[in-house]
């Protein structure tokens, strides 16, 4: 029997190569546009949780506290920056992929959704890939951390929650962050990277909206108010981890409403009020 669209996916998960990855998550979405909706959502024979996607044997996974601190003064230093930025989207390119691997009983354009983000996350990462090679580095020259994949991997269980914690949180925390990294990177006139980061940003705030509204999509299947679910979420899965500045003007293009972006603040006032008190 041949294989589903799903299961390919999660083959394509677990390959270990970038480039063949990239190429096979775009014959997958390329397949995904053209097939009937029906076909779309067959599950594979069976779903098997991923601790660790496939990725090549570099870069050396360390605790995050391990990962040198390199700031943007230095050619050496801005490409470590980059790779950091080419393990998110590697990351994140395994991350639609799983999507579409491993939930059932969405609507077809659910699974066409997150192979059209890991499309765009193999892009990312291959435009990060080629600004180190240009400068004599490469993805695995500098070390990486995992944490990223040990919060995925914690919400394979449920898509709500993963719909909530990914794009609605670690996703639309590089839009927040983004324009003062570029700002910093103005400094040394590193016009490339920055350009990188325009093309990234632009194209995260819909990947945050497309899990905004497959969020709200699970939260009307299960009858539960979006906003509420989502602080209860924070707090259940994120205590604690809530940090500003918020990018008012990127996560609301993604689907966040005044009252979230205010929920966010109060979140984050209140842990501080709880240190502040100890």
């Amino acid at each position: 029997m041949t294989d589903t669209l799903r299961e390919r996916a999660g083959q394509a998960l677990r390959d270990r190569d970038p480039v063949t990855k990239a190429a096979a998550v775009r014959t997958l979405y390329q397949e995904a546009m053209a097939l009937p909706d029906e076909q779309l959502p067959l599950p594979p024979s069976s779903v098997e949780s991923v601790p660790d996607p496939g990725r090549p044997a570099s870069p050396e996974l360390v605790a995050p506290k391990d990962v040198p601190k390199r700031g943007p003064a230095t050619v050496e230093g801005r490409a470590a920056m980059a790779h950091s930025f080419a393990h998110i989207e590697f990351n994140a390119l395994n991350i639609g992929l799983d999507a579409c691997y491993r939930f059932d009983d969405m609507p077809a354009d659910f699974y066409r959704d997150w192979l059209s983000v890991a499309c765009d996350e193999a892009k990312h990462f291959e435009l990060l890939d080629g600004y180190l090679r240009e400068r004599g580095y490469a993805y695995g020259a500098f070390p990486a951390h995992a944490s990223l994949w040990e919060t995925v991997f914690g919400t394979e269980h449920d898509v709500m929650v993963r719909m909530a914690l990914i794009p609605r949180v670690l996703e639309a925390r590089g839009l927040d962050v983004t324009p003062g990294i570029q700002r910093r990177l103005a400094k040394y006139d590193d016009q490339p990277l920055i350009e990188i980061l325009d093309v990234i940003y632009a194209e995260e705030i819909g990947h945050v909206e497309i899990g905004t509204r497959w969020f709200h999509y699970a939260c009307q299947q299960r009858g539960v108010d979006p906003r509420q679910t989502f602080r209860e979420l924070l707090q259940q899965y994120m205590a604690g981890r809530i940090r500003g500045p918020y990018d008012e003007v990127g996560r609301k293009a993604a689907g966040f409403s005044d009252e979230e972006i205010q929920d966010l603040k109060d979140m984050e006032a209140d842990t501080l009020a709880r240190l502040e008190g100890k």
